[in-house]
């Protein structure tokens, strides 16, 4: 190993420790020349779903809330009446003119006085206001009509109250048929501001607008894409797939309130949206080819969950004949996905932008189907597996029935390739469970997805007093999210994949049904929590290579090496308010550089978070470590996780 760099991972969870007067240092002794297991390259990756506002109104950059009107069937909400001067005007939602059979709603303007200098209009307020920042260009645009209307309309980006002016376009053109407008907005200096977007009438007439959209930039410049400070935050995981659309988003309350995915696909006029398990209305602008370009953008890898049959009203289609159209929904999903532009819906990809196929290994056949008590999910299960297989037949089929609801378990008439695991527990839970939870897993059996995961404080996560709390979680939550990552990189071989949930959190007023969440934001900025820093720390830091360990009783510790260029990490998790001594042993290894490098996240006290207005409060700090040997003391700071990096020579 001359010349290579060794990084030593070891997770130490003290929860087990002996009284303070029994003390001693913990022992990790790490065998850098037996390797146990190698790491699954798709380990470390993300899970998403419409909770929260995770798209509208948090990764999906579209600024107008209700932009097609069909969010509320009687009025029309985050919309309001603008009547500058001896301007007249009435405001109401009509759907007597549709724009098509799918958006059958808009907004329409009946003027009685207006004019260039007192005009009329509709304001629409965002997602807890629009977003008003300096020297940048937004993209807007809207279809309209109108039966006598014959003068200009005027676009403006305003201050709240309409006082101050931001940006404004005027345009012209608009007739008795429905007519796309499109046009730029930009902005000068200014201090960033929470706004409003306008449309005004400068004459007498009925005005009727539906599909209303407003885009600032987007990463890689995609229309209709996505935020570019959101996405940087999630390219910094490193994350090596993507689980979507979910979740619950998946099952839906009801059947008619599913992920119905050819409803996400194509031009926006062709998107009706439809209501989210989490109470709103989902826009369905962020569809299908959207998640699949997300995952090129980030060079992700798709996990794809397809519907099963069984809804969140504890509702199931009974398997044969009643579920057959889903099957096949599944499979048309799939060729979507990754079938030739020569196939009836790989062709549809195509027309929609994306002549290539995506890379696709793994299938989700529904989300926690454990909750299902009727006994169907096997008869189900069965029947996606079998018809994936005949067609697809390298493709793995993932459960949603795991291991951790045993009295929910029942035999698997087909085998698995994977079990999806979910686990939302306790800090304590997971600090006292994770040492040895994987333990007695079968290797020889189905490998285990972990595909949501997330310690919480003290207060359960789908109970009201979580609403009190921050959105994010403080450094104990990311404590021991560190240890059961430790457990679960120690039986990566067998953990194919895991990914934290909820990944997202809009921190505005009534934004949220659910905490703790990953990464939080207003429409300005975004921010990552401790938990965020902590699986950065692991995902940036890991080899594929797992290494024998032995360890002191209650330390729980991981060990990887690279086996290119000789990596390996030990990083080290103190959930305690004291310093605590890890007396390290690397056998196989005779020489190692003079120096470490230590990357610490620590506060002086657990409770300790980031936010919009502190979001730096808890980050990682690198640090030089000095006189290292084969064998050393390393002194973990009270309340942190450290990785060390060690090179041999």
């Amino acid at each position: 190993m001359n010349g290579k760099t060794i990084y030593l991972t070891a997770v130490t969870a003290l929860s087990l420790l002996l009284p303070a007067s029994q003390a001693q240092n913990l022992s990790l002794t790490v065998d850098a020349g037996q390797a146990v297991g190698t790491v699954s390259p798709r380990f470390f990756g993300l899970m998403t779903e419409e909770i929260n506002h995770s798209y509208d109104g948090g990764l999906y950059a579209e600024l107008i809330q209700n932009r097609s009107l069909m969010d509320n069937a009687t009025k029309a909400i985050h919309w309001s009446l603008v009547q500058r001067q001896a301007a007249k005007a009435e405001m109401s939602l009509d759907d007597s003119t549709p724009l098509n059979e799918v958006l059958t709603n808009s907004l329409r303007l009946d003027i009685t006085t207006a004019s260039e200098a007192g005009p009329a209009g509709v304001a629409n307020d965002g997602y807890w206001g629009i977003p008003i920042t300096p020297n940048t260009t937004y993209r807007a645009s809207f279809y309209a009509r109108s039966d006598n209307h014959s003068g200009p309309l005027i676009a403006k980006l305003e201050s709240a109250d309409g006082s101050t002016t931001f940006a404004e376009t005027k345009l012209s053109g608009v007739g008795v048929a429905w007519k796309e407008f499109g046009l730029n907005l930009r902005t000068g200096a200014l201090n960033p501001t929470k706004g409003r977007f306008v449309i005004y009438a400068t004459r007498r007439g009925s005005l009727w607008l539906t599909l209303v959209s407003l885009f600032p930039p987007t990463f890689n410049n995609r229309p209709n894409g996505t935020r570019p400070d959101i996405m940087r935050m999630l390219a910094d995981l490193k994350p090596s797939f993507l689980r979507f659309p979910g979740g619950n988003y998946v099952e839906g309350d009801t059947v008619e309130t599913r992920f119905d995915w050819k409803k996400t696909i194509g031009p926006l006029t062709s998107r009706p949206g439809h209501q989210c398990p989490w109470g709103y209305r989902s826009t369905d602008g962020f569809g299908l080819l959207e998640f699949l370009q997300w995952c090129e953008d980030l060079h992700m890898e798709p996990v794809l969950a397809v519907y099963a049959g069984y809804n969140l009203d504890h509702s199931h289609i009974e398997p044969g004949a009643a579920l057959q159209p889903y099957v096949q929904d599944a499979l048309d999903e799939i060729e979507y996905t990754c079938g030739d532009a020569s196939t009836t819906w790989g062709g549809r990809r195509a027309q929609d932008g994306h002549p290539a196929p995506f890379p696709l290994h793994y299938v989700e056949i529904g989300n926690e189907d454990w909750f299902d008590k009727s006994g169907s999910y096997d008869a189900r299960f069965a029947q996606f597996f079998d018809a994936i297989k005949a067609k697809y037949p390298k493709l793995e089929c993932i459960s949603t029935v795991g291991t951790e609801h045993p009295e929910n378990q029942r035999v698997h008439s087909r085998k698995p390739d994977v079990i999806d695991e979910h686990y939302y527990s306790s800090a304590a839970t997971f600090d006292s469970d994770s040492p040895t939870h994987f333990e007695n897993y079968d290797h020889n059996g189905p490998k285990i997805f972990v595909g949501e995961w997330a310690a919480y404080e003290d207060v359960v996560p789908w109970e009201p007093p979580s609403r009190k709390l921050p959105p994010t979680p403080s450094l104990k939550s990311a404590l021991a999210d560190a240890c059961w990552m430790a457990g679960m990189e120690r039986h990566s071989d067998l953990i194919v994949m895991q990914c934290y949930a909820p990944m997202f959190v809009n921190v505005n007023p009534g934004a949220r049904q659910w905490r703790p969440n990953l990464i939080g934001y207003d429409g300005f900025n975004c921010f990552g929590s401790p938990s965020y820093y902590a699986i950065q720390m692991f995902s940036q830091n890991h080899g594929d290579t797992i290494l024998k360990t032995t360890a002191s009783p209650g330390l729980n510790q991981s060990a990887t090496r690279d086996s290119a260029t000789g990596l390996i990490y030990v990083q080290l998790i103190n959930p305690k308010g004291q310093p605590a001594p890890v007396d390290i042993t690397l056998q196989n290894v005779t020489l190692l550089a003079p120096t470490a490098t230590a990357i610490t996240l620590s506060a002086p006290d657990e409770t300790a978070s980031n936010s919009v207005d502190k979001p730096a409060a808890v980050v990682p700090v690198t640090t030089t470590v000095p006189n290292i040997q084969p064998s050393f003391t390393y002194s973990m700071a009270p309340y942190s996780v450290t990785v060390l990096q060690l090179k041999p020579r």
